[in-house]
């Protein structure tokens, strides 16, 4: 049994809990009032925007080290909509691994919109599929197992140089659906 810390309380942080409580883990979710609350987990989601990711880090930086971090951002630019904000040849997990070196810095649930991580269905017809890109086995295995106990499927995607095409894709679906052209509880499937 894990417990499972979720920085940030908006709808993928709710959506990522009930995975863990539905697989028998225990979730912590912590919000922007809980600064004075330790993180407890073995493995933190980050479940906040990008932009918000420097000041958790700044805050809870010590209480990372030897843990797991999923990285849930898409760093997109908040103001145009229109491109990602970070280097194209780099990403946001990459980022947030140098500057947490005693963490081990996952990229997961950024393709997945909080609706079809809640029913389990991507547009009510295509399972679920969580992407998980790292660099550590043992951290993918333990985020993987989570998941999949809470009837998710996850699938290993990599290292965590995967994690740009991660963010490409998780964009490319965000400003689909915010243009309407597919619904927040539609967006990419994966089928085997």
């Amino acid at each position: 049994m894990s417990t499972v810390t979720i920085i940030g309380t908006g709808n993928m942080g709710q959506a990522i809990a009930g995975i863990v409580t539905k697989g028998g883990n225990t979730a912590e979710l912590l919000g922007s009032g809980d600064a004075d609350k330790p993180v407890t987990g073995e493995i933190v989601v980050l479940a906040v925007p990008y932009p918000s990711v420097a000041q958790i880090i700044a805050e809870r930086g010590e209480q990372l080290a030897g843990r797991v971090v999923v990285d849930i951002t898409n760093p997109l630019n908040f103001e145009t909509f229109d491109s990602l904000v970070v280097p194209a040849d780099g990403s946001a997990a990459a980022e947030i691994a140098a500057q947490l070196p005693n963490s081990r810095v996952l990229k997961a649930f950024n393709t997945n919109f909080a609706g079809t991580l809640a029913s389990g269905q991507v547009g009510g017809a295509v399972p679920t599929t969580v992407l998980v890109a790292g660099d550590d086995a043992d951290a993918k295995a333990a985020l993987i197992g989570v998941v999949s106990a809470g009837g998710v499927s996850a699938l290993d995607s990599g290292a965590l140089s995967r994690a740009r095409e991660l963010e490409s894709i998780g964009f490319l679906q965000l400003t689909l659906a915010a243009q309407e052209k597919i619904s927040w509880t539609g967006g990419f499937g994966v089928v085997n």
